[in-house]
């Protein structure tokens, strides 16, 4: 897939209240330092333009608090490309809000590409967007969205899911190898690649299989330690 024209690809990316950082500013930061000509990098610009796109144009305070001031609100959001939908402690808010879904599915008529990251692809199954396709979220979320969607084909093991015109990741960093994907889709592997290097993150091969498993067996591990770290405080 290439850009319409010559001129940009726009890039619309949700943001709201808690939403998580790294899952907006991952893609973000791809997107951005991404280059058509990477030995020319410091003359020329993204062939992606980057919006920030919230409900009403404030500002916004992510988990961790930070503050962030978005472009465009619902209002005068321009004609996107690609949207993508973040997650966060806030998705689970948001996935309440009548006036996001609505939006999300009159945004979904006109783009190139939707895609999610982390919990931001429920607020994409709650808005009916993934009906029958296969997609996947943080995986402290694939019950959550096994038991909301049963129309969704969930897929725990993969970091990234690519559906054909609606894209999503696991949960936080995996937005990262998304955007990378998304980048190769638009503008090729050696584009994608020079990005990933620049950034110095490992080019996704694939779609990193991931072993939930293990990666549920660790945290509870630290859970358990954690536990009796705090017995052992509280004896003394």
């Amino acid at each position: 897939m290439s850009d319409k024209g010559n001129r940009s690809t726009l890039v619309g990316i949700l943001v709201f209240d808690q939403v998580e950082v790294l899952d907006f500013a991952g893609p973000f930061e791809v997107f951005s330092t991404t280059r058509l000509d990477e030995a020319r990098r410091a003359e020329t610009d993204s062939p992606f333009d980057i919006r920030l796109i919230a409900e009403h144009k404030q500002v916004i305070t992510t988990t961790g608090g930070m503050m962030v001031v978005p472009h465009h609100d619902f209002e005068d959001c321009p004609d996107l490309d690609i949207l993508v939908v973040p997650g966060g402690r806030g998705a689970r808010r948001e996935i309440s809000n009548i006036r996001l879904m609505e939006w999300l599915r009159q945004q979904s008529d006109g783009l190139s590409l939707l895609a999610g990251v982390c919990t931001g692809s429920m607020l994409l199954g709650q808005a009916g967007l993934l009906e029958g396709l296969r997609a996947t979220t943080h995986w402290r979320s694939l019950d959550w969205m096994r038991e909301y969607f049963p129309d969704v084909m969930v897929v725990e093991d993969e970091f990234v899911v690519d559906a054909g015109s609606v894209i999503t990741s696991a949960g936080i960093s995996a937005g990262i190898d998304m955007a990378l994907q998304l980048v190769l889709r638009f503008h090729g592997q050696e584009v994608a690649r020079a990005a990933a290097r620049y950034m110095e993150y490992p080019f996704p091969e694939n779609s990193r299989l991931r072993m939930v498993q293990d990666i549920k067996d660790a945290a509870d591990r630290s859970q358990q330690i954690q536990e009796a770290h705090q017995q052992d405080d509280s004896a003394r």
